[in-house]
């Protein structure tokens, strides 16, 4: 299932982006009052400048008590403006940020609401570039964008009333100038949502191009690959380069454009303003104070362009973060109205199960079994045969396209996610870990755990001896991905992990990776350790795991060909016996 997003205008996109982050509304009107006053404190200079010029000098003799006056409040006037300023970029930045910082939790809680299929759909670099680099874009543009459009269109309504009643003809002419500008912008805007929606997808690729280079640095060595993902990641920033020169082309053709009506609007206002003065209908204050005023005008339509590019920008991003929140998660947690199961033994139950990956062929097809409480499972099969399937419906990190999965008779899809992932816990083959120490990844499963708790759990699994082993015992860092750990060593931690958590049933994917001989012999010791006294069900890598397993499930092309005890299925013609003899041989070899 892929990442959906909802077709919206940009105004319906932006509206949408504010309705999910209430913060930015929140004194919304206070800092709208402050803009006002910074707005209208702006045409004071104007303004005095006009009575200065028409009432402090007259015949040719300055009032210096008026002039000093008028100056006197100009200067009130511009520190009142500043500090309505000042705090109208206060209040904007932190709600601003607050708002964002709720989008970017409510983003990445949803990608992990997401099912494993929707995560897939999206290259990891892509999809966490739209929870950062994405936010990160509106949040430039609601910090300083979102300001220049609130004080650019007060002042624009201020200056244009001022210019009015001075001169209705001169403030015509200006708009006669401006309005076929103002008519093209809507263009330039459509222009620009295209270019900047690619401009955010090729970045998104380019991060997924690095981080994935970064993080199979090891692989990409081993086989002399640098050349290869060079190119990769070249191509990747090309591709992000053409397509940011491609919108800063539509940018850097509107601007110009902004300049050059400025310069005919100022020239018309100058031979227009000295008619009209040298008519009476205009004096020489206000001419002049026109002059100011048209600065306060055509400011905020030279810089129009680089707003509409920062405001484009952040609908593109506004559009991906909303494109990961629109899209409803397939495997959702039932809450408050689910079932909370009480601890204890565990049976399960597949009925009539099917699965099929979207876009693909069927991988389970009419899985039909039972599990008994405290029963150690075996699943065995050929690559592809449906196991880990299998093992991801059982955890419910899918749901089946047709059946159900019970545990204790309950289907999955009532349960609560809380009691679910209490009850079953899952130990992928590679054994994730986290950086920092070894005990805060033992512990991941259950956080109040203390280091003499992780000490015993270890001790309880046969690994005190490999713990002892360790320049810093619990408190040794693993490293990211816990490379400072070799594969066996991180499959330990992995089990101990699981052991800890102490769930009702345990899904063991064993690793394929050979291990030396001893972390062999303490993967065995704690896997008969974690597994004792609950159901287990492991997908079985190695033949000793199948041996003494109670039942073998054996999987061909998705379907349930065998079950049974080992002692049976290795005595008849078939699937199991097959493998059985694969294993034995490559054992020997």
């Amino acid at each position: 299932m892929a990442l959906q997003g909802v077709e919206r205008s940009a105004l319906a996109t932006v509206r949408h982006g504010l309705s999910l982050t209430p913060e930015f509304r929140n004194g919304l009107i206070g800092t709208l009052a402050l803009a006002v006053v910074a707005t209208v404190g702006k045409i004071i200079v104007p303004i005095a400048v006009q009575q200065t010029i028409d009432t402090g000098i007259k015949d040719g003799t300055p009032d210096i008590s008026y002039i000093s006056a008028a100056v006197g409040l100009c200067a009130a006037a511009v520190v009142l403006t500043a500090l309505a300023g000042y705090l109208m970029n206060v209040r904007l930045y932190k709600a601003t940020e607050s708002s964002l910082a709720t989008l970017r939790v409510r983003g990445f809680r949803h990608v992990h609401d997401l099912s494993i299929l929707t995560q897939n759909s999206e290259r990891r670099g892509a999809l966490v570039s739209r929870v950062t680099n994405d936010v990160d874009q509106i949040s430039t543009f609601m910090q300083w964008g979102g300001l220049m459009i609130i004080v650019a269109f007060g002042q624009l309504l201020v200056a244009s009333v001022l210019m009015f009643i001075y001169s209705w003809q001169l403030t015509l002419l200006v708009w006669v100038c401006f309005i076929p500008l103002v008519v093209a912008l809507p263009r330039f805007q459509r222009l620009l949502s295209r270019a900047y929606t690619t401009v955010r997808e090729r970045t998104g690729d380019m991060l997924s191009a690095v981080s994935e280079s970064v993080v199979g640095a090891t692989v990409i060595r081993a086989y002399a690959s640098e050349r290869r993902t060079s190119e990769r990641i070249d191509e990747s920033v090309d591709a992000n380069r053409s397509a940011q020169i491609r919108a800063q082309t539509i940018v850097g053709f509107v601007f110009p454009l902004t300049e050059i009506v400025a310069a005919l609007a100022i020239a018309g206002i100058v031979l227009l303003g000295v008619k009209l003065g040298l008519d009476g209908e205009i004096s020489a204050g206000q001419l002049v104070a026109f002059l100011f005023l048209i600065t306060l005008f055509v400011s905020p339509l030279q810089t129009a362009t680089e707003v509409l590019n920062e405001a484009q920008n952040a609908v593109a991003g506004w559009r991906r973060i909303l494109g990961v929140l629109d899209t409803p998660p397939d495997v959702a947690d039932p809450g408050d109205g689910g079932v909370e199961l009480p601890r204890g033994p565990i049976s399960v139950a597949f009925e009539d199960v099917h699965f099929a990956y979207p876009a693909g062929a069927p991988v389970l097809h009419g899985v039909t079994l039972e599990i008994p409480p405290r029963s150690r499972i075996a699943i065995v099969g050929e690559t592809g045969s449906g196991k880990t399937t299998f093992a991801k419906l059982l955890t419910r990190l899918m749901d089946p396209v047709d059946g159900r999965v019970t545990i204790d008779g309950h289907d999955l899809r009532t349960l609560r996610f809380s009691s679910l992932r209490e009850r079953i816990v899952m130990v992928p083959q590679d054994g994730f870990l986290f950086d920092g120490t070894l005990a805060d990844n033992i512990r991941y499963g259950r956080p109040d755990a203390t280091e003499e708790e992780i000490g015993l759990a270890l001790t309880e699994l046969g690994l005190a001896d490999w713990l002892d082993g360790l320049p810093a015992g619990l408190r040794t860092p693993v490293g990211q991905r816990g490379e400072s750990l070799s594969a066996g060593e991180r499959q330990l931690v992995a089990l101990a992990r699981a052991y800890l958590a102490d769930p009702d049933l345990l899904l063991l994917d064993e690793a394929t990776s050979a291990v030396d001989p001893a972390t062999e012999v303490r993967l065995a010791r704690a896997l008969e350790g974690v597994t004792r006294g609950r159901t287990a069900i492991s997908i079985a890598h190695r033949l000793s795991t199948a041996e003494n397993a109670d039942e073998v499930l054996v999987f061909d092309q998705g379907v349930l060909v065998q079950r049974g005890p080992h002692r049976d299925l290795v005595a008849e013609p078939g699937v199991y016996a097959d493998l059985h003899s694969s294993w034995v041989s490559a054992a020997h070899s």
